[in-house]
């Protein structure tokens, strides 16, 4: 099995982390951890304090250095909230101890019961699809159906995909461990691996470019890299979205694989009631159509107006499994990427 060693990119992230100064503790004061860019949650941020009048202190990092950092932090932390994206993170967090449950009964009204922790440690705020994107040109509907189809002989040296340290694949195959079992899911992984085009490489906007340009037929990557393509300012990844669809896996069965971008309250939260108020509103109407129409992410309830982009792709069948599951047997994937030799 291939031991994952950190990368200079980690470290220096890291690094960059530990010495961005702390926040000093206030009553009127929320502190945030946030794994999401800045430009991506900002906006929000701004909102709640002009409606409410709390100032929002953020700090933004690399998920995992984050957790890093509150567990090196402690009860001394100044944070009161941890927001990352995916459930695989988050359960890392919970399993840390760096959280605490609360009791709200308007998130749990807000926030369906299987887009958050069952002890109530962190909630769901926007929900990610991980879907097939096929080549317009050289794949026909038909053709496609499952993630498991993509074992199959037909798309020998067809797939792209990002590598097997990525977390959204981790959490696919723990999906996959938990609804196939894991002797049905390795068979899977050692077909799968064997279709890759090439090595996996880049992050999920390269699998797509990669599909425009030839190089592979299909690829499997998460809805809203292709969102961002088609709105980009930039020409060259217009063009190479409009030379690809996007295909939802697995509306027969148990649904499309979704994943989360979320929040809990840290354990050395001292502003816990302001900090259960932000995520409220993060999960509120209006915010969670700012997801939709600026990060092109689904909304957490499917009563919640989505953009056009989002609406263009057309209604689809969700996964219901708890995402605490793609954390829980995020260690179970890894291994059994590794012995199928997904690098």
């Amino acid at each position: 099995m291939a031991l994952r060693t950190p990368s200079l990119k980690y470290i220096f992230n890291a690094v960059l982390i530990a010495i961005t100064p702390l926040y000093s503790v206030a009553s009127d004061e929320v502190n945030i951890y946030s794994a999401r860019q800045e430009s991506l949650i900002k906006p929000l941020l701004e909102r709640f304090t002009e409606q409410t009048g709390t100032k929002v202190n953020l700090v933004t990092g690399k998920g995992d250095a984050l957790l890093t950092r509150l567990k090196s932090e402690g009860m001394n932390s100044p944070a009161d909230i941890l927001l990352t994206v995916d459930a695989g993170r988050l359960y890392r967090a919970q399993e840390a101890g760096v959280l605490q449950a609360i009791a709200s009964d308007e998130l749990n009204s807000l926030i369906p019961d299987h887009l958050r922790s069952s002890d109530n440690q962190w909630y769901g705020l926007s929900v990610r699809a991980r879907v097939i994107i096929y080549a317009k040109n050289r794949v026909q509907t038909s053709q496609l159906s499952t993630y498991e189809s993509l074992a199959d002989p037909e798309w020998r040296g067809k797939v792209c995909v990002r590598s097997s340290g990525n977390i959204y694949n981790q959490s696919l195959v723990a999906s996959m461990i938990v609804s196939q079992g894991m002797k049905k899911t390795e068979a899977w992984l050692e077909g799968f691996v064997a279709n890759f085009a090439r090595p996996p490489a880049g992050g999920d906007r390269d699998q797509i470019k990669a599909v425009a340009a030839g190089q592979c037929d299909i690829a499997v990557v998460n809805s809203y890299y292709l969102g961002g393509m088609i709105l980009s300012d930039d020409q060259s990844q217009q063009t190479a979205a409009s030379k690809v669809a996007l295909f939802w896996p697995n509306q027969q069965d148990r649904g499309t694989h979704i994943n989360i971008s979320g929040a809990g309250i840290t354990k050395s939260a001292k502003n816990i009631n302001l900090a259960e108020e932000l995520i409220a509103f993060l999960a509120a109407t209006g915010s969670q159509e700012w997801y939709a129409e600026r990060n092109n992410e689904f909304p957490v309830r499917d009563t919640v107006k989505v953009s056009s982009v989002l609406e263009s792709w057309g209604p689809f069948v969700a996964d219901t499994l708890n995402v605490s599951e793609l954390g829980r047997n995020n260690s179970a994937a890894i291994m059994a990427m590794d012995r199928a030799g997904w690098k």
